[in-house]
């Protein structure tokens, strides 16, 4: 993938980002409108199907809850007390006769994440850690010492990059996939991908014989390895969320600090009622700072052009850490780097929150893999020669090292600098981890550029709904002590609304420190690149109409009650919410939008 910068305005952005907003604020009218504690995306049902779903009620279940749903011909399939609820499967006919019980809360289906990789591509060096300044940390002997990290994928395979000096740096696995052995060993490959991102000590391409060494942002942390994908990258909400009770539960025994959440699936409700969403809160607020990739939807065109309001759950929490992708073009230099296209784009579904919250290096990153395992087998040419790194080596495959892109490995790469940082003062909250990266992110970014695929061609803005705060910068985050309030929420990410002018504004939630004081103003932690300056009503405004295509031809049609309210347009199920449209696997998540960019978990190729 390759880019460059336009000394142009991009007016496509503007008419899309005013479409994607209006609709994005019906969209999340809609969803606390409807008062139906069963997800839209149940319906459609035969009553005779068995269903496998997650019940959430308003308490902890004791076994008279669960009872609720075995009365009514449910099978109780795993507990998760952490979201005040259970996996069950039960008849469909059921599940309306369920949703009327007072103690229910909210019916969703346990949803499906799934895995897989992009097209082979000609490798290059990446230059992950020299673009986000980790040398820095490195010589201030800060390399992730003493803190664990939770790694929530497709499990661990054991390699030499992953062992130091006192043995493994794995210091605790689980299966949660059901697998007959109980091993948490990776068969997909993508969890040992992200780890070696993360804590790759190097080994293998370290010495007089290499030119390159492929070491990991954080090479001392501890990894807890909680396997939730099979073999095909496969996996269920319930699985991850049980699993991110076990970093919970393990957190004081392996001073676990941040959970990396390198999956996701699509959005189907507001976050508040959404069990992935409620899962991830939980952790954050015991006290673990977790990351989680944006998704790769960034080159997708339906309903709305450019990719906007593309951004998967549990991505879309305004609590966590959610991380878009950069393309550093093979250079160490910064200033070259442009926006990977599939990189996902806010602001989420429903709930309008901004995302991502920053971005970080994750087109063409070389890491971690095992000849064994599904992906290999599956994208061959994403092995790398041994002349990448050696000095006199062959173009035989590498055996140790593979290249992945998505924003999978750039969440890696925030998860490896957030240890840092808490390794560099142990006693910083959640919060103010993800407010300080914020603020310190690289923000001189190249505003537009013209990105091709081929046989794609992709316009790109560096706005704040598509690089948020700005690129990870680890030396600039260690250098700065400005401090965000300790309590959980204080660096909730921001939503935007659109005003009555059309005008595109940010709106600061009344607990966070965005724009409260000069030290976490709206131009110091996105900058006036991507702000537009200027306040309406003390809001700060994003875009205006200043493109020159006027608000009658744009705003006026988006705001006339014909356009705005016609069933045809945002509550026909041919557009929104159709089966053919924004929704469907083979747009949203199908492999014809994912050239070149990593799908992760989000679709089935």
């Amino acid at each position: 993938m390759w880019g460059r910068a336009i000394p142009r305005k991009a007016k496509w952005k503007k008419r899309a980002l005013l479409a994607v907003c209006a609709a994005i604020l019906l969209s999340a009218g809609m969803a606390f409108a409807d008062s139906a504690k069963i997800s839209n995306d149940l319906g459609g049902k035969n009553g005779a199907d068995q269903v496998d779903v997650i019940v959430q009620f308003n308490q902890a279940p004791t076994a008279r809850y669960h009872q609720k749903v075995l009365s009514r011909g449910g099978k109780l399939r795993r507990e998760l007390g952490l979201v005040k609820g259970g996996a069950y499967s039960l008849p469909a006919s059921a599940l309306a006769d369920l949703a009327a019980d007072p103690e229910v809360v909210y019916i969703s289906p346990d949803r499906p994440l799934h895995g897989a990789n992009d097209d082979s591509f000609t490798p290059v060096l990446d230059y992950r850690n020299e673009t986000v300044n980790a040398p820095a940390a490195w010589t201030q002997g800060l390399n992730g010492a003493g803190i664990g990290v939770a790694l929530i994928d497709s499990g661990i395979t054991d390699l030499p990059d992953l062992d130091n000096n006192a043995g493994s740096l794995v210091a605790y696995s689980q299966d949660f996939t059901g697998n007959p052995s109980g091993s948490a060993t990776d068969q997909y490959g993508h969890g040992t991908h992200v780890a070696g991102i993360i804590a790759g000590t190097g080994a293998m391409s370290t010495g007089s014989s290499y030119s390159y060494s492929f070491i990991g942002v954080a090479d001392n942390v501890s990894l807890i390895n909680l396997r939730v994908l099979d073999q095909n990258g496969e996996g269920t909400d319930s699985r991850v969320i049980a699993a991110i009770d076990t970093a919970i539960q393990l957190k004081n025994q392996f001073n676990i600090r941040v959970i990396n959440i390198s999956l996701g699936r699509q959005v189907f409700e507001s976050y508040q009622r959404d069990p992935l969403c409620q899962a991830v809160e939980q952790a954050w607020k015991a006290g673990i700072v977790v990351v989680v990739a944006a998704g790769n939807g960034g080159r997708d065109h339906f309903p709305i052009p450019n990719g906007y309001g593309t951004v998967s759950a549990p991505g879309n929490d305004p609590y966590v850490i959610t991380v878009g992708a950069m393309n550093t073009m093979g250079s160490p230099n910064r200033a070259h780097d442009v926006i990977a296209s599939y990189s996902s784009k806010g602001p989420a579904i429903f709930d309008r929150v901004v995302k991502p919250d920053l971005v970080a290096p994750g087109n063409r990153i070389i890491s971690l893999y095992s000849p064994a395992e599904t992906l290999n087998q599956l994208y061959s040419g994403n092995e790398i020669p041994d002349s990448l790194y050696e000095v006199n080596g062959n173009s035989n495959p590498s055996g140790t090292y593979f290249m992945l892109s998505g924003t999978s490995m750039s969440t890696a790469v925030v998860s490896g600098a957030a240890a840092i940082l808490l390794q560099q003062n142990p006693n910083l909250a959640p919060d103010q981890i993800k407010a300080r990266l914020m603020k310190t992110a690289y923000k001189d970014l190249i505003p537009y550029s013209t990105v091709t695929d081929p046989p794609a061609v992709y316009n790109e803005e560096a706005d704040i709904l598509t690089v948020g705060a700005g690129l990870l910068d680890i030396q600039a985050a260690l250098g700065n002590t400005d401090l965000a309030p300790a309590r959980a929420g204080s660096a909730l990410s921001p939503t935007v609304t659109i005003d009555r002018r059309g005008d595109l504004l940010l709106v600061d939630g009344s607990s966070a420190i965005w724009g409260s004081s000069p030290t976490w103003s709206n131009s110091a932690v996105w900058g006036n690149a991507v702000l537009g300056g200027a306040t309406v009503n003390g809001q700060s405004l994003l875009w205006g109409l200043d493109a020159g295509w006027g608000r009658n031809s744009i705003v006026g049609s988006i705001q006339g009650s014909s356009v705005l309210w016609g069933s045809s347009v945002l509550w026909g199920s041919s557009v929104l919410w159709g089966s053919n449209e924004l929704w469907d696997s083979s747009v949203l998540w199908g492999s014809a939008t994912e050239a070149t960019g990593d799908p992760t978990t989000y679709g089935q190729h």
